[in-house]
């Protein structure tokens, strides 16, 4: 297994950087070793995850946001479960975005999320984002071109007021080919305990599948920063992604290196009868 550095360097998006997604093998294997071991691996660093989200809760000063982007099937719920499996649902939060309520389209489209944002000691990990905004309104046309155009900037600036305020922010572009969407969609169709994961409007979005492609370099190339960069994890494997997006968690848990607070007490000054 390689070096949590190398990985990072290589599965970031640099800022500025025109991002290719065909240049990214979405079966890249070249940084984990065999199946079986990578998710024994991965199983221990969720429970590493665990610790120092504990740490982060109890300090509670600052916060840790994880960005789940990717297209239909991509794995942001497997992703979730791979690698926050063993970790305590006190500090964690999930926040799934869906289409917009109506209560939310009459504020602006950052206001939902602002609101969901992860408090202070907690993880707080989008399963979809703010993203959508240039994703899916971009290629479906949904909003003016001129109100796409400036939100790369409104969002790079709405995370560094996030980023200058205690959050921490890790973006993970969950990268998967076309063909393996083919699959794992008729997956869905064939087997009946996936029947109700199987929307017939992600067809409609299969046909836009180039368009969806630009958009996400698009995003990558406004939107990776110093502040928030974004990483494309190959995720065709599920293990490899699993293993690449908890190393990278858990690096970043360390690098943040939450502490117990120390009591303004000694232990020793009491009694328990």
């Amino acid at each position: 297994m390689s070096d949590l550095k190398d990985l990072m360097e290589k599965l970031q998006v640099k800022p500025g950087e025109k991002a290719k997604l065909k240049d990214r093998d979405p079966r890249d294997l070249s940084f984990f070793d065999e199946e079986e071991e990578t998710k024994g691996a991965t199983a221990a660093l969720a429970k590493e995850i665990d610790v120092l989200q504990d740490r982060l809760y109890a300090e509670g000063s600052r916060s840790l946001l994880v960005v789940l982007q990717g297209t239909d099937t991509a794995g942001k719920d497997g992703t979730i479960r791979g690698v926050f499996n063993s970790t305590g649902p006190l500090g964690v939060i999930v926040t799934p975005f869906g289409p917009p309520t109506r209560t939310e389209l009459a504020h602006d489209y950052l206001w939902r999320i602002h609101a969901a944002c992860p408090r202070r000691g907690t993880i707080g990990i989008f399963n979809r984002s703010h993203y959508e905004s240039v994703l899916i309104e971009k290629v479906k046309k949904l909003s003016p071109a001129k109100d796409i155009e400036q939100r790369y900037d409104e969002i790079n600036a709405f995370e560094k007021h996030l980023a200058e305020n205690g959050t921490t922010i890790l973006k993970f572009m969950l990268h998967i080919s076309k063909s393996e969407q083919k699959e794992r969609l008729q997956e869905r169709l064939d087997d009946p305990t996936k029947n109700w994961k199987f929307n017939p409007a992600d067809l409609e979005d299969r046909k836009l599948w180039d368009e969806y492609q630009e958009a996400y370099e698009t995003m990558l190339h406004r939107c990776s920063t110093p502040w928030a960069p974004w990483y494309v994890i190959p995720a065709n494997r599920k293990w490899v992604r699993n293993a690449a997006v908890a190393r990278i968690v858990k690096g970043m848990l360390e690098a943040m290196d939450p502490q117990y607070p120390k009591p303004n007490w000694n232990p020793g000054d009491f009694t328990i009868l």
